[in-house]
């Protein structure tokens, strides 16, 4: 296999494994909208990092969907920052909100955070959301996306989304 065949083999799996949030809503517009509303429901979400020898970190985080990125800000030198700089997997999980309701689901959010150092990228960003300066941020590619949710007081229901994969739907009594 040639340095350039094992390259486009290798691009081409990446693009099967992971998606901005463009892709994912092109594939799954239904979905896409239920996650977009759940996280627009309220201002502080949970994210997971990993920290330098493995063990997991959840720490509170507001998130953004512009311009066909889910987009990660965050305060210079926060830990979750510096997790994320030194291994970008990472999980988000909607604020379920108050009470035992979680009207929508739960939805979760698993992938790739990428630093942006792009200086009109970063611009463009602090012109929409105003971010407190400096910061960090981040763009991500999606590797999973699962909603899960009660119907008909009958029957759970789990919804699993994964790039070049279609849609999963479960369902348990």
């Amino acid at each position: 296999m040639t340095a350039n065949t094992a390259a486009n083999t290798a691009a081409n799996a990446a693009a099967r494994t992971a998606a901005n949030w463009a892709a994912f809503v092109g594939a799954e517009p239904d979905l896409a909208k239920t996650v977009e509303e759940r996280f627009g429901a309220f201002t502080h979400h949970v994210l997971a990092t990993l920290r330098k020898d493995g063990s997991p970190r959840t720490t509170g985080l507001e998130v953004r969907f512009l311009g066909g990125e889910l987009w990660l800000g965050m305060m210079p030198g926060s830990l979750k920052a510096l997790d994320l700089n030194r291994d970008p997997r990472f999980a988000l999980q909607a604020n379920p909100g108050p009470g035992t309701e979680m009207g929508g689901g739960d939805v979760r959010i698993s992938g790739r955070a990428i630093g942006v150092e792009d200086g009109e990228a970063k611009a463009a960003y602090s012109k929409e959301v105003e971010p407190p300066e400096p910061f960090h941020l981040f763009r991500t590619e999606l590797t999973e996306v699962v909603r899960t949710y009660v119907e008909d007081d009958k029957y759970l229901v789990v919804q699993v989304w994964k790039p070049g994969e279609p849609l999963r739907t479960i369902k348990r009594t």
